[in-house]
């Protein structure tokens, strides 16, 4: 400890004065004020907003560079907040939890209130992962080292097995979504070996499926698509005022503090494991909240605050815990940190011994330029959030024709081409399907994040440590509670009895939402027979994970069908630990399916126009023909409105961040025509 002396401090407090420069100062806020947009627009990341502002930072001086590109970093995850609390549309990879109650508190109205908690829990959360850089940089070498593979693996297996606590009252089902995410994420090249998994003769396959939009197809469309059932505004009765909701969602924070440091301190250790990303650490606090918050099992999903405070606490801690191993040795967390720890090398810092001596005061400013973003950030959401509390009372005919065309490009950032747009339409129909049946979704997206990363660890662990591996001290200590978390749920229904509750059914009683586990066991059956022919390492993985999603499914479709609660009913006190639908809308089954294949023919036409004339032309059109066609709006209000979105959608995407749009017969065409 004696690392923190008088030159400590006095490097601290140089860094601090440093930066607090007027010249310096505007460009910190700058990258907040850009951070803060980026968080807004669901796909881009802070892998964009790393590539938009680092070519501007060779020239600076060192101090500005990293405030400004720090201070964009440290934000976005605290506007990505406001797609997801009014729309359900995650911003980021890092804000779906924040769905699960925030989209729920919205439709309460009680949006003002949701956002002002995920501001402040954001806000203390970034602080926490501030002083925890600042505090662990000098004791983190061990720990740091003695993190291998092994316990990668064992990290990786933990998180699935949070898939327990996110699967609510139905773990089988759980396991059985979870199974179907690792599936997909295996499709692509295999790393180990070159075979190629499921991609049959399609280019787009051989480099895996994109994340981005398969989150936004799992999440986002569906909540649209019950808007546009619904055929209201997300919420129709607002409980507070803009100033009351404010206030209440701050003192909730405060009123949870203990909550706000466990996620904010489980966030910065998690961010300190390269490889583990915001996808990953806002499911397992959620998860920690939901088990440890008292009656959090029967509010979390309906609404309730701290399943909103939980997921941005942790968030916005990460951003200073993933600093550690970068600074430290070098290890950055991801793509957006690898550009960083590029940039840090053009301006002469090299990560190691060197940061923590002869450098420290640079080290200490970006400390402060991570506590002083959130600051600002927060303090700019506030300032906004009233007004974007007010959009949740907009007509659905002014909501959808402006989301929709953003999540169109956002999901096309996957890989830039045509097989994105078709993944998100795919993923939102699955998705929709899940939602309406009490599928839950985050073990799907959790299975997805983690399958890959735990088939390269395991292969990684057999190849250098035989079965040695499974007895490192914090291996065991890991895959303990894994065991633990995972078989809670059994363990609880044995010893109150519950299996007792239910006795075999006198007749066999088949249901049309059953058939959503014959497509499950059908995608495994083929996924494990196919596999087969594969070579050993290749095919391990998919083997293990398509005979569990089989039996899961078979178990618990046969568990559905032949046995029945004793008593009549189903044993209370479980949770969706999804975002259910609002079945309280009382709408004939067969409208409600009219109207969502309705919303989908609108997508599909919408990819038919754009593969025609081109993306930009679409959206004025389709915007337009959707507000007159739907919602009997005014040529004068649709017109507008398509021309705003457009001009928007030009200067932001194409201006500024110079995203290439779809091809098209059109585009094609011309060029071929001007040649001519």
């Amino acid at each position: 400890m004696e690392f923190f002396n008088d030159a400590t401090l006095m490097a601290a407090g140089h860094a601090l004065s440093t930066l607090l420069q007027f010249n310096r100062i505007v460009f910190l806020v700058f990258g907040v004020t850009v951070g803060l947009a980026i968080g807004l627009l669901p796909g881009i990341g802070g892998l964009t907003g790393f590539a938009l502002l680092v070519p501007f930072t060779y020239t600076m001086d060192p101090y500005v560079a990293f405030a400004m590109l720090l201070g964009m970093a440290s934000v976005i995850t605290t506007s990505d907040v406001i797609p997801a609390v009014l729309f359900g549309v995650p911003g980021h990879a890092a804000s779906q939890a924040t769905v699960l109650d925030g989209l729920p508190m919205t439709k309460r109205g009680e949006a003002s209130r949701a956002l002002s908690a995920c501001y402040m829990s954001s806000l203390m959360g970034g602080l926490i992962g501030a002083v925890i850089l600042a505090v662990s940089l000098p004791l983190v070498r061990p720990f740091v080292l003695s993190i291998g593979t092994p316990e990668m693996l064992s990290l990786t297996v933990f998180g699935v097995s949070m898939v327990s606590a996110l699967s609510g009252n139905a773990p089988l089902r759980g396991v059985v979504a979870a199974c179907f995410g690792i599936l997909v994420g295996m499709i692509g090249t295999n790393v180990a070996t070159g075979q190629m998994r499921w991609t049959g003769d399609i280019l787009y396959l051989q480099d895996g499926i994109p994340l981005v939009p398969i989150i936004l197809g799992i999440f986002a469309l569906p909540e649209l698509c019950e808007l546009a059932i619904r055929r209201t505004a997300i919420a129709e009765n607002v409980q507070f005022t803009s100033r009351e909701g404010m206030r209440q969602g701050v003192i909730d924070s405060f009123r949870n503090w203990f909550l706000v440091l466990r996620c904010g301190g489980l966030g910065a250790i998690l961010g300190a494991v390269p490889g583990i990303t915001g996808a990953v650490t806002d499911w397992i606090a959620y998860g920690h909240a939901l088990q440890t918050a008292k009656g959090a099992k029967q509010s979390f999903t309906k609404g309730d605050v701290r399943g909103v405070i939980a997921p941005e606490a942790a968030n916005n801690a990460r951003e200073g815990g993933s600093l550690v191993p970068m600074l430290s040795f070098g290890v950055p967390g991801g793509a957006a940190q690898a550009i960083l720890l590029g940039a840090m090398m053009v301006h002469g810092f090299i990560p190691g011994p060197d940061m923590l001596t002869r450098h420290l005061d640079f080290t200490y400013s970006m400390v402060w330029s991570i506590a002083l973003a959130n600051i600002f950030g927060a303090g700019l959401c506030f300032l906004l959030s009233g007004q974007f509390a007010k959009v949740s009372t907009l007509r659905y005919t002014l909501i959808l024709p402006v989301i929709m065309p953003v999540i169109y490009v956002g999901a096309f950032q996957g890989s830039r081409s045509w097989g994105d747009l078709f993944v998100l339409l795919i993923a939102g129909v699955i998705g929709w399907t899940m939602k309406r049946l009490r599928w839950a979704r985050p073990p799907l997206i959790l299975g997805l994040v983690l399958g890959v990363l735990m088939e390269r660890y395991m292969s990684i662990s057999f190849v250098r440590y035989g079965t040695d591996w499974l007895t490192r001290p914090v291996v065991i200590v890991l895959l303990s509670l894994a065991a633990l978390v995972f078989f809670k749920p059994l363990f609880t229904a044995l010893r109150t009895g519950g299996m007792a509750q239910f006795k075999p059914s006198g007749s066999i009683v088949v249901k049309r939402e059953d058939l959503v586990y014959v497509f499950f066991i059908g995608i495994g059956l083929y996924m494990l027979v196919s596999s087969q022919s594969w070579l050993l390492m290749a095919r391990i993985g998919p083997t293990v994970v398509a005979s569990i999603l089989v039996i899961a499914a078979t178990t618990s479709l046969a568990y559905k069908i032949f046995v029945v609660p004793a008593h009549g009913v189903a044993r209370a006190g479980g949770v969706h630990m999804d975002v259910s639908s609002d079945h309280d809308e009382k709408l004939p089954e067969r409208i409600v399916l009219a109207r969502a294949a309705r919303f989908f023919g609108w997508f599909v036409a919408f990819l038919a126009c754009v593969s025609v004339i081109g993306m930009l032309p679409t959206v004025p059109l389709m915007i337009a023909a959707y507000m007159r066609i739907e919602g009997r709006e005014s040529w004068k209000l649709s017109l507008i409105l398509a021309a705003c979105v457009t001009v928007f959608l030009y200067i932001v995407f194409d201006q500024i961040l110079h995203i290439p749009w779809p091809d098209s017969f059109l585009g094609q065409w011309l060029p071929a025509l001007g040649g001519g």
